[in-house]
């Protein structure tokens, strides 16, 4: 097993990194959500609670100051019930929203909107009890655990800290009206969140980093694994190779077609050869039909030969249009005089068999 890891040394690639993700496999930090909905529960405290604590009082004080004024029958105490607790969640709707969009919200700036139904799919070896064991005494859950105690010793000694101090001076709170006590105990609780929030917040900073580091060293390949997902993706080389050489196997041969139809061949002599086509009631510029070096243009003098097809020795001019022009396009404008002398060279020939070619030709 540990040969296995320690094979897997290369970085997961982005395809691995997507089918993870498409599997719901994600590095998603639990702290970040304690976080943010600490932060959420911050705001609630400080800017709601004293809001919806005023409500409260305003509506049960009817409750306190009249009680001689409610019936007792049963079916009174159920409208009562029922009318309390309307009004409670009516005042609870908008702080439980707070708080889970705030887990919302985390989840999503972490991973993004990600939707995998096959996480809810029940899953046969999440009830292996041999498993479960394993994970339960494996290194993650042994970190997990050291975060946990980690977590609550923080905790602890900031709310030791704020609240411990209260606690020895009990008389500071018998000496003052509940009004004034309910204000400073709120105080100490927004305290007590704010500096609970900062110190989670550095420890999930940390947990943030650690979960993307582990989540990459779970996914990392062997230099195998690598090759092979780079075959099924880019396709074998080899084939690559054959279906390369098919595609160049017949650009030649349409290319060899055109040949017959050329007007004129131009060569260097021997290493290159260039077949232009020219149309006299066109408008277009003369067109290369087929080029090629070596072989190739030896096949295309002979099939030019065998089919009394002019052939033109001008090295200069064929190198240029070789290099310059790809099959099937007009020559560009700087070799149109060049090309047009060729081309009333060759349509004198045919008139005059022992016409003198014109100078760009040598």
């Amino acid at each position: 097993m540990s040969e296995d890891k320690d094979a897997k040394t290369e970085d997961p690639t982005s395809k691995r990194l997507s089918k993870a993700r498409e599997e719901g496999d994600i590095p998603v930090s639990q702290e970040i959500k304690s976080v943010a909905m600490l932060l959420a529960g911050l705001v609630v405290i400080g800017t709601l609670a004293p809001w919806v604590a005023k409500e409260l009082t305003v509506y049960l004080r009817q409750f306190i100051e009249r009680p001689h004024t409610m019936h007792t029958d049963v079916i009174a105490l159920r409208a009562l019930m029922a009318q309390l607790t309307w009004r409670v969640s009516l005042l609870m709707a908008f702080p439980m929203a707070v708080l889970v969009v705030a887990a919302l919200v985390s989840n999503i700036a972490q991973s993004g909107l990600n939707f995998t139904p096959n996480k809810l799919m029940p899953k046969l070896s999440n009830m292996n009890p041999i498993a479960g064991a394993k994970q339960l005494f494996s290194m993650r859950s042994l970190i997990e655990a050291g975060k946990g105690v980690i977590k609550i010793a923080v905790v602890g000694a900031l709310v030791g800290a704020f609240v411990v101090p209260t606690i020895n001076h009990p008389e500071q709170i018998i000496d003052q009206d509940i009004v004034t006590t309910m204000k400073e105990i709120h105080w100490v609780i927004v305290m007590v969140f704010f500096v609970v929030v900062l110190a989670m917040s550095v420890l999930a900073a940390g947990d943030l980093l650690y979960q993307r580091w582990a989540h990459n060293e779970k996914l990392k390949m062997t230099k195998q694994e690598v090759k092979d997902e780079h075959k099924e993706s880019e396709g074998d080389p080899k084939i690559k190779g054959k279906i390369r050489a098919l595609r160049m196997a017949r650009h030649r041969n349409r290319m060899m077609a055109n040949v017959p139809k050329a007007s004129v061949i131009i060569t260097n002599p021997t290493h290159y050869a260039v077949a232009l086509q020219y149309d006299m009631d066109g408008a277009g510029a003369p067109k290369v039909v087929a080029k090629g070096v070596d072989y190739i243009a030896k096949r295309i003098r002979q099939l030019a030969q065998d089919n009394d097809v002019p052939i033109v020795e001008s090295p200069p001019l064929a190198r240029a249009l070789y290099a310059a022009v790809e099959v099937d396009q007009e020559i560009p404008q700087e070799h149109y005089k060049a090309v047009a002398e060729i081309i009333g060279y060759v349509m004198r020939l045919k008139k005059q068999p022992f016409a003198t070619p014109p100078p760009v030709l040598n």
